[in-house]
């Protein structure tokens, strides 16, 4: 099935290097799940404006395709790959020492009712979505406290702000990400690291695109009309968001002009939660 519900904005292209200019030269990010989707538009841009990038993903042959991608002349950042699996969290703590910046993106989805949930996934997709940002975020703050700079970004979603059916693990671990991300703000505000979420709606990723049979098997309509009756029901806007939109709003809050932004919620949903 073609997702495409609505005309792509006319002025995103294809890679980053025409957003905003920012600067974040002699800075170190990690973005993870940066093999495709969300993390790999944001490991682009920070590299584009001059980050020193480590792409991390369980997903070897999609970093080796990230590291080739132009980053455009002039550009001083660097895309440096690292296979991890973020279910070994000892590795994904140690990853993230000596980081500047870093963005907790990696995610993974199941569409279930909750008696038909299976357990071991819930506790997987926790695992992968909650427990590893925080043992990312405390190898990461050392450093970022020792310099008196840092940047933290979940990835979170508009179901880090409300709940749909059959989405329990999914929900639970964005709402929990929301809480430890307001936890590293408050702790962190005094030694000049912020954090902050993101909180898309729907983006045009392979993950969505994977949702649409579980959907349509989930609430019994066709695949054709997930999209528009279910995915994008509530949404005033009716199209997926880009990657590049996300990632657009990521490099701006690792600027230096984003430091009074922390503790927040930086819903990119369409109008959907406007209802």
């Amino acid at each position: 099935m073609t997702m495409n519900p609505g005309p792509a904005p006319h002025a995103l292209a294809s890679t980053p290097s025409v957003g905003l200019a920012l600067d974040l030269g002699g800075r170190t990010a990690l973005v993870t799940g940066a093999a495709g989707g969300i993390g790999r538009a944001c490991a682009l841009r920070l590299a584009a404006a001059g980050a020193k990038v480590r792409a991390v993903d369980r997903d070897a042959d999609g970093l080796d395709a990230l590291v080739e991608q132009s980053l455009g002349p002039g550009t001083t950042g660097s895309l440096e790959p690292h296979v991890l699996d973020l279910t070994d969290l000892d590795a994904a703590e140690a990853a993230a020492a000596g980081t500047d910046i870093l963005v907790n993106n990696a995610g993974l989805q199941l569409v279930r009712p909750i008696e038909e949930f299976p357990p071991d996934v819930f506790h997987t997709v926790l695992t992968v979505m909650l427990e590893a940002p925080f043992r990312l975020i405390r190898g990461a703050l050392p450093h970022m406290y020792g310099q008196g700079w840092g940047r933290i970004v979940n990835i979170s979603s508009v179901h880090g702000l409300r709940a749909s059916a059959y989405k329990s693990a999914y929900v639970s671990a964005k709402h929990g990400l929301e809480g430890l991300s307001k936890t590293a703000a408050l702790e962190g505000a005094s030694h000049g690291v912020t954090s902050n979420c993101v909180n898309p709606g729907y983006v045009r990723t392979p993950l969505v695109e994977k949702q649409v049979a579980d959907q349509a098997a989930a609430h019994g309509v066709p695949e054709d009309r997930v999209v528009a009756d279910i995915l994008l029901k509530d949404s005033a806007l009716k199209r997926l968001i880009e990657p590049e939109e996300v990632a657009e709003a990521v490099a701006y809050l690792c600027t230096p002009q984003a430091s009074f932004i922390t503790g927040t919620s930086l819903t990119m949903d369409g109008g959907w939660s406007a209802h």
